[in-house]
């Protein structure tokens, strides 16, 4: 049963669409097949799981884009939430 959702084949994160606990498996579809990972902790509904690996200092991607950076080194199926994410705001002045 599908109990996750990506939206954007770049995301490194999956949302939660009900509660998993630590040791279930996370269930969504990625570009068409559906994929499985054990969730490593408690995952609250409407919070987010790492999909794979994301380095300190990576971007962390949600939707299609980039909502924060990594703080620290996220394993796949960890908790994503602002103990491990810090917010990165995008400079658009100088984009000017």
């Amino acid at each position: 049963m599908r109990n996750a959702m990506i939206i954007d084949a770049k995301d490194n994160v999956a949302v939660a669409i009900e509660p998993i606990a630590k040791g279930d498996n996370a269930v969504y579809v990625c570009e068409g097949r559906e994929v499985s990972l054990p969730a490593l902790e408690d995952i609250t509904i409407y919070h987010k799981l790492a999909t794979r690996d994301i380095a300190k200092g990576e971007p962390v991607v949600k939707y299609g884009e980039h909502i924060g950076v990594a703080s620290s080194d996220i394993k796949a199926g960890e908790h994503v939430h602002v103990h491990n994410v810090e917010g990165h705001r995008e400079d658009l002045e100088a984009k000017e």
